[in-house]
């Protein structure tokens, strides 16, 4: 029902729970405590009866660590990408790291994008 709701209601929601999520992680460890969670989901008006969270909460903190990875969160919503954006994702990645490297530092990235 939860990836339903998100589904329906699109991609800015996923791109602004993002934002919130780095916003309030002031140890920018990517990790959220369930009450941050909770809070998350209220804020963009996610919100499910408790039972349901707590079922949430327990398959996306399989380690019993208290705390969420919110990439990971992200990626149990949405699943694995299919292999057309895979392929895409590779293309602008293998473009921006033109030194070929394995990692693109912030400044190159500059060099290729502009969000405007």
């Amino acid at each position: 029902i939860f990836r339903e709701t998100l589904s329906k209601r699109g991609v800015r929601v996923i791109t602004g729970l993002g934002k919130y999520f780095r916003q309030i992680d002031k140890k920018r460890n990517g990790l959220l405590s369930q009450a941050a969670l909770k809070e998350a989901l209220k804020v963009f008006h996610l919100e499910m009866p408790e039972g349901d969270f707590e079922s949430l909460w327990l398959i996306l903190d399989d380690n019993k660590s208290d705390k969420v990875d919110y990439g990971e969160f992200t990626h149990a919503i949405f699943g694995e990408m299919n292999e057309y954006r895979k392929a895409s994702v590779r293309k602008a990645y293998m473009k921006l790291d033109f030194n070929k490297t394995g990692s693109v530092p912030m400044v190159d990235v500059r060099k290729c994008y502009c969000a405007k």
